[in-house]
């Protein structure tokens, strides 16, 4: 598997070029066969940020139809905990219910069994190749480098 690298410091965050990318941290993977169809996930820029994922729970019943941006669900970590939104607007198809009983698949395999649900879209949205991810991340690491730090002098 191909993969660009982002540091996040002294730590290396890998990103597959062979998926895409949401504005909200999520990658997407088309489903094989199935028109506007994706699984989404979490990017390992935020699993590093998250930390240790140890509680995920979602708002809604799949299937249900969502607008860009809706909550969905929230995560708690070792670092944080966050509310998930919905990446595009379209229909919630399935969550990955394994992850209910045990979520630390988020931490060791992200981009594979760590899945966190599928939807069918609404069109086709605009999410980023890897190239454009890293850019994207470039502009709000700075913001998120501040974050942290001002956390940490609290």
């Amino acid at each position: 598997m191909s993969t660009v690298i982002f540091m996040m410091g002294e730590f290396e965050a890998e990103f597959p070029v062979d998926v895409r990318y949401a504005d909200n941290h999520m990658w997407v993977r088309p489903i094989e066969g199935q028109a506007n169809q994706f699984q989404f996930g979490f990017t390992a820029y935020a699993v590093r940020l998250l930390q240790d994922v140890y509680f995920l729970d979602w708002l809604l019943d799949a299937p249900v139809n969502l607008k860009n941006g809706q909550e969905i669900g929230s995560i708690e970590s070792k670092k944080a905990e966050s509310s998930l939104y919905a990446p595009a607007e379209g229909q919630l198809l399935t969550f990955n219910d394994e992850l209910m009983d045990d979520p630390s698949a988020i931490n060791v395999d992200k981009y594979g069994d760590g899945w966190l649900f599928t939807m069918k879209t609404n069109g086709s949205p605009n999410f980023m190749d890897a190239e454009a991810y890293l850019s994207y991340l470039e502009e709000v690491w700075v913001k998120t480098q501040r974050t942290i730090k001002g956390q940490l002098n609290d």
